[in-house]
C-alpha cells in the first residue's frame, strides 16, 4: 500500500444496520407475515449482534450471512411464538382429584428416574421439560452444539423412560 492510498474505515454496526435493516425487515416480515412481528426480530437479530459480533470465516458474505442469520431468526420467532399461543390459548380442563393425584405421582416418579439419567442429558432435560427453552436455547445456554442438546434429549428420555418401566411405573 502506497503512502497516498486511501485507508477505507471499517463500517460500525449503526452503519451496517443503517445500510441493511431495509433489507433484513424484508426477509423478516415475508417469514413472520407483520411488520411489527419483523420489527421485533430484526432489533433482536442486532441487538445479539451488537453483543457478541459475527466470527465471519471469510466463504460467505456479509449480506449472505445476515440473509441466513434473518431466515433462522424469523424461523425461530414463529416456533416461539406457536409455544406464547398454545400456552395462551390451551383451554383449562377442570381436573379431578383422582387425575391430579395421579399426575403429581407420575411427576415424581419421573423426578426420581432422572436421578438415574446422566448430567448432561439430566441439564438438558430440565431445561426443555421444566424451564420450556429451546433447542437453540439451551445451546446457547449450556454451550454446546444444537445437535447435542437433541440427542441428549432423545436419549435422556429414552433412559427415564425405561427406569420407570423397570420400577413398574408406566408413563
Amino acid at each position: 500500500m502506497g503512502p497516498h492510498a486511501a485507508v477505507l474505515p471499517f463500517p460500525t454496526l449503526d452503519d451496517l444496520y443503517a445500510l441493511h435493516r431495509p433489507r433484513a425487515l424484508a426477509i423478516a416480515r415475508r417469514i413472520v407475515g407483520d411488520t411489527d412481528d419483523a420489527e421485533d426480530v430484526v432489533q433482536d437479530v442486532f441487538l445479539r449482534l451488537s453483543r457478541q459480533p459475527p466470527g465471519l470465516d471469510g466463504r460467505a458474505t456479509w449480506t449472505t450471512w445476515l440473509h441466513r442469520v434473518m431466515v433462522n431468526s424469523s424461523i425461530n420467532w414463529l416456533r416461539a411464538r406457536r409455544r406464547r399461543e398454545r400456552l395462551t390459548h390451551a383451554p383449562q380442563e377442570a381436573v379431578s382429584p383422582e387425575a391430579h393425584a395421579m399426575g403429581t405421582q407420575m411427576q415424581q416418579h419421573f423426578n426420581e428416574a432422572l436421578e438415574e439419567v446422566n448430567p448432561q442429558q439430566r441439564q438438558v432435560l430440565y431445561l426443555r421439560e421444566v424451564r420450556g427453552l429451546g433447542s437453540a436455547e439451551i445451546a446457547r445456554l449450556l454451550r454446546i452444539p444444537e445437535g447435542t442438546v437433541k440427542s441428549a434429549l432423545h436419549r435422556g428420555r429414552q433412559r427415564a423412560l425405561t427406569v420407570m418401566e423397570e420400577r413398574g411405573q408406566r408413563p
